[in-house]
């Protein structure tokens, strides 16, 4: 029986701990029992308004599937996974098996140091230099059986901010989604949600209008006068079935990484993907017959910019149990 040591359980759970999630919602946890490591879904920091299906709740948990698995294979280790191994248990997502392999590449290493290095940057930002050639790379980097990834062309941005603009005006009516927003960025949790330091003003939102519409707030400008000339990509999944949302979400954290190796910033939008309408808005500009899970905007800070201040983490004692 190979068993991890709890030092090593410790720091990549830390680090899965460290993937974006919802509205900052960290809907997982880890249960670890000597010789593997089970993944579960928490439905109670689901967000019954804005995800009622849970659909993003397991992409959140494919996404720190991704990034524990990527930790793992950096402290030496090959994982193995079963996706959903429980039918009897729908929150149990995946047992994670490990062997040791000490073989690390240079590669390997830098995608994990990205882990502490990705932040989500909702500012408007500057255009990918050298996109073209990292396009190419970064598809070697999964395995298209598990998600598409669709470049949005320029001509697009416009369909896709209509979709950004019908989406706000349906939730701006919508009470429910109204107050659970604000309790998740006026937040009454201090290791969740978004704080109020990750906000936009209004002219900043004005300038990134594929932006989700959260509250506004007030602070000094920030990267002004540049409109935002992101990149947009779309990733999907053959279908919203547990498995391939899991898989989905791996993909999700393999580009994220990926990009923050490369020196790009980038920021998940998933509120077109919410709304049906939106949604199919999405999936028609792409031409897929793949259902879109989340829109990435990928692109450079201004060099002179602040970055964004970190988001709140959960404690590890609150997304890791040790069995035995």
């Amino acid at each position: 029986m190979t068993v991890l040591a709890a030092d090593v359980v410790a720091k990549v759970v830390r680090s899965a701990g460290q993937a974006p999630s919802l509205h900052n919602s960290q809907p997982w946890r880890w249960v670890f029992g000597g010789d593997h490591l089970d993944l579960y879904a928490v439905p109670e920091r689901m967000l019954p308004t804005t995800d009622p299906t849970g659909r993003q709740m397991l992409l959140s948990c494919g996404i720190t599937l991704g990034h524990l698995r990527t930790a793992l294979t950096a402290a030496g280790w090959r994982t193995t996974v079963a996706y959903c191994p429980d039918p009897n248990r729908r929150t149990h997502a995946a047992t994670v098996r490990f062997a040791r392999h000490p073989s690390v590449t240079d590669d390997e290493r830098d995608r994990a140091e990205a882990i502490r290095e990705r932040y989500t940057d909702r500012l408007p930002m500057r255009p990918p230099t050298g996109w073209a050639d990292f396009e190419k790379v970064l598809r070697s980097t999964f395995d298209p059986a598990d998600a598409v990834l669709d470049v949005v062309p320029e001509a697009g941005r416009a369909v896709l901010a209509h979709a950004s603009s019908l989406t706000a005006a349906v939730r701006y009516r919508d009470a429910e989604y109204q107050s659970e927003l604000m309790w998740w960025t006026g937040i009454a949790d201090p290791d969740a949600g978004i704080p109020e330091s990750a906000l936009l003003s209004a002219d900043e939102r004005a300038r990134v209008p594929l932006g989700r519409t959260f509250p506004l707030t007030e602070h000094r400008p920030r990267r002004t006068a540049l409109p935002d000339a992101a990149t947009v990509l779309v990733l999907s999944t053959d279908s919203d079935r547990r498995a391939d949302l899991l898989r989905g979400g791996e993909v999700l954290s393999t580009v994220l990484l990926e990009c923050t190796v490369a020196g790009y910033a980038t920021c998940v939008l998933t509120h077109l993907t919410e709304y049906p309408r939106s949604r199919d808005i999405v999936r028609d500009l792409i031409g897929d017959t793949a259902l879109p899970q989340a829109l990435i905007r990928v692109g450079r800070a201004a060099p002179d910019s602040d970055r964004e201040p970190r988001t709140p983490r959960l404690a590890l004692g609150q997304i890791l149990h040790i069995t035995g």
